[in-house]
């Protein structure tokens, strides 16, 4: 788990006019921890500044560049007046922009994707795909072939980010609601929805940072084994490729066919297996379920909390108020997840090495800087686990690619991807820890078993129906004279 679970780490500051910014906000004293996120914004009798005990807004503002002080009501208002759900999304997709367009540490600024590089892309996946075809009997998953920038990563993948958080805050923001007593809570209303506001930005802030951040270092849209982009679409991010493959020793058409091949492969799977998306998604709503509240902390905060000095609740939710229950559900959510995660990496590293190995030089070399990159937990892992609390990562990945290498030999390649066609076909755990038990074990059929309840459900239907008739006659025949 991370340190800071639910990620309410304050943001770095990011004044806008440089030296100069910070020697007029260092002037006259020093503000409190800026909960917002607006460059150079202090607290209300906080950061002194020139003329501070006289004027409240140059307190507030000493430090901020007069051409941005419109743009930061703005946000505070746009803070304080949400009224949506358990995260202000518009704020995480505004300041996810506005990390990508800051660049990343190595000075490196995102970019419009030109003619050239989508033609390059769309050449890696149309081949990547004619290379899988001949070691899966999954078919083609990508209808389109897209190169995104950093900017349009986090557009595509804003919405099944959603899907991921939601649960998690759901339980925060109720959390927060539920604190005061009920005879207190028509009193305070005005304060409980400013709670809410405040703590929908809070999260808002997070994401968007550990998003924009996140942008500048995938390679394509299934870095962390979820589908993340739109479905039908092999997306891959050249400018990051570039970055990926700079210290490696291999071409860069190699590293861009290797990753193409992953980002197929991942397409295939999610395509042509209908239900494994939501039994992914299913398993971390599941695991974000079992998240236990701290509410006595919450009370406290509550209890003390000042309007005019909101970094109070911002410390609080640092402070390791949720932590995730340590109960048997709780353990198999995470376990399900974990396994999941793995079969599916294992069987896209398993099927991609197949395809590449005799094609190109590169490919070991690909296979071993890949695994590591997601077994020693990359920074898809680690944003995931800022945000919700929760490592994606696989931690048994090999040993899940060496099973699917084995059914492979053992039942050919229709017999390894027949096992995706219900949940219950897929390897456990334990399977993973006996994988030639596993391999050699009588195969289940159930298509058979499908057929077998179809059926059942068809006679049990038809019975409804004819029981339906039979009343029907019966109320018919009554109040009819006696003859």
């Amino acid at each position: 788990m991370s340190d800071t679970p639910f990620g309410f780490g304050l943001p770095p500051e990011e004044p806008e006019n440089g030296d100069e910014g910070k020697k007029k906000g260092n002037q006259g004293g020093q503000g409190g921890p800026n909960p917002f996120g607006f460059p150079g914004m202090g607290l209300p009798g906080g950061a002194g500044g020139p003329g501070g005990a006289d004027n409240p807004f140059a307190a507030m503002f000493g430090a901020m560049n007069p051409n941005d002080l419109g743009a930061a009501f703005q946000q505070l208002g746009q803070m304080l007046s949400y009224e949506g759900g358990p995260v202000n999304w518009d704020m995480a997709k505004d300041i996810a922009r506005q990390t990508v367009a800051q660049g990343t540490a190595d000075g490196v600024k995102d970019s419009s994707v030109g003619i050239a590089e989508k033609s390059a892309v769309e050449e890696a996946v149309r081949l990547a795909d004619h290379w899988l075809d001949g070691v899966t009997s999954l078919p083609s998953g990508a209808t389109t072939a897209v190169a995104w920038s950093r900017a349009e990563w986090v557009e595509a993948t804003l919405p099944v980010w959603k899907e991921l958080v939601d649960p998690v805050a759901e339980r925060v923001g109720a959390a927060m609601g539920s604190v005061l007593p009920e005879e207190m809570q028509a009193m305070a209303g005005p304060l409980l929805g400013m709670m809410r506001s405040m703590g929908g930005a809070m999260f808002g802030q997070q994401i968007g940072q550990a998003v924009g951040t996140l942008a500048g270092e995938v390679v394509g849209s299934t870095d962390i084994g979820l589908p993340l982009g739109p479905a039908g679409k092999a997306a891959l991010l050249p400018l990051n490729i570039e970055g990926f493959g700079k210290d490696l020793s291999v071409p860069a058409d190699e590293v861009r066919l290797y990753l193409a091949l992953r980002e197929a492969a991942h397409a295939r799977l999610f395509a042509h297996v209908p239900w494994l998306r939501s039994h992914l998604l299913g398993a971390v709503e599941g695991y974000a379920r079992g998240i236990k509240v701290d509410t006595s902390k919450l009370e406290d905060v509550v209890g003390r909390l000042d309007p005019t000095n909101p970094e109070q609740l911002q410390e609080a939710l640092q402070g390791g108020m949720f932590q995730p229950q340590d109960t048997p559900e709780q353990k198999a959510a995470l376990a399900r997840l974990e396994t999941a995660l793995a079969l599916v990496e294992g069987w896209v590293d398993a099927v991609v090495h197949e395809a590449a190995k005799p094609r190109l030089t590169s490919a070991d070399a690909m296979r071993e800087t890949m695994r590591r990159r997601r077994a020693s937990g990359g920074p898809a892992e680690q944003t995931f686990a800022t945000l919700v609390g929760l490592e994606l990562r696989p931690r048994r990945l090999r040993d899940a690619s060496r099973l699917w290498a084995s059914l492979t030999d053992a039942r050919g390649v229709d017999g390894r991807d027949g096992l995706w066609e219900h949940p219950d076909m897929l390897p456990t755990a334990s399977d993973l820890d006996d994988p030639d038990g596993f391999v050699h074990r009588e195969q289940l059929d159930f298509s058979e078993i499908d057929k077998m309840l179809g059926e059942a459900a068809q006679r049990r239907e038809q019975g409804n129906q004819g029981n339906q008739g039979n009343q029907g006659d019966a109320a018919d025949g009554e109040g009819e004279p006696e003859k």
